[in-house]
């Protein structure tokens, strides 16, 4: 498939154009590369490993969550250089997309941790500047905390850390993928017995307590592998690319 027709799909299924997101995100077409595109690399992270891999692989796209470029204008120089030195070595693109991936209905993050945890999806939960990111669910019957806890280790296959504050009976549960810390109070105010993130601040630990709500902390990584891989996967499956995914843990 050309290059230009895949851009121009992700940028229109991801609704890139008319999400909100930080300055350095700079979501789309990040490192142009071949006119053709037959392999597919998704990635959480365009890191210097996972852009190695990708080219040992093959890939003649590389498909993150995290961009190259949020360090702001720098000079190409450094590590900076080194990276894009080895995508054009390669002849791979780029394209990155962070929060339209966060908050997308169908291959986001949120969404698909919300129901890898059991829970049936009922409304939104969290925003920025007007954009829906989060979900918030129901529990098929109540949960204590220890269950809510397993499921989340299950559904990222890692450790996870509880923060007690809410009810013994969870049945409402909230989820934002990556650093969502800050919603807490949000989630508490959305009635919600729990809410799930990949990490937060230190005072995190008195908003669970003081606003009654247990804050689970499943790993800002381990949360957020779920979207791409589903991008990947989806483009694949419509366009008849190869796609395969390079995971790149940071435990945090």
């Amino acid at each position: 498939m050309k290059l230009e027709s895949l851009v121009q799909y992700l940028d229109g299924y991801l609704g890139v154009a008319e999400h909100p997101d930080y300055g350095t995100a700079l979501n789309g077409l990040q490192v142009g590369g071949p006119v053709e595109v037959r392999k597919i690399v998704a990635a959480v992270d365009a890191s210097q490993t996972t852009i190695d891999r990708a080219a040992d692989l093959g890939a003649d796209l590389l498909l993150v969550h995290h961009g190259l470029f949020w360090d702001g204008l720098r000079p190409v120089t450094g590590r900076a250089y080194r990276r894009l030195r080895s995508l054009l070595d390669a002849d791979m693109a780029v394209y990155s997309c962070h929060l339209p991936l966060d908050g997308h209905a169908e291959v986001g993050n949120c969404i698909l941790l919300t129901r890898a945890l059991g829970l049936e999806p009922a409304g939104r939960l969290g925003s920025y500047e007007g954009a829906d990111l989060g979900w918030w669910g129901r529990t098929p019957e109540p949960w204590t905390v220890d269950e809510l806890v397993r499921r989340a280790e299950a559904a990222v296959d890692g450790p996870v850390r509880a923060l007690p504050g809410g009810p013994e009976a969870i049945e409402r549960v909230g989820v934002l993928t990556g650093g969502g810390g800050s919603f807490v109070r949000e989630a508490a105010e959305s009635e919600l017995h729990a809410f799930v993130t990949g990490e937060g601040a230190h005072h995190t630990f008195f908003d669970a307590e003081e606003f009654r709500v247990h804050v689970l902390f499943a790993g800002h990584y381990a949360t957020e592998t779920f979207g791409v891989r589903a991008l990947g996967e989806h483009l694949a499956e419509r366009f008849g690319l190869d796609s395969a995914f390079v995971d790149r843990p940071t435990g945090l």
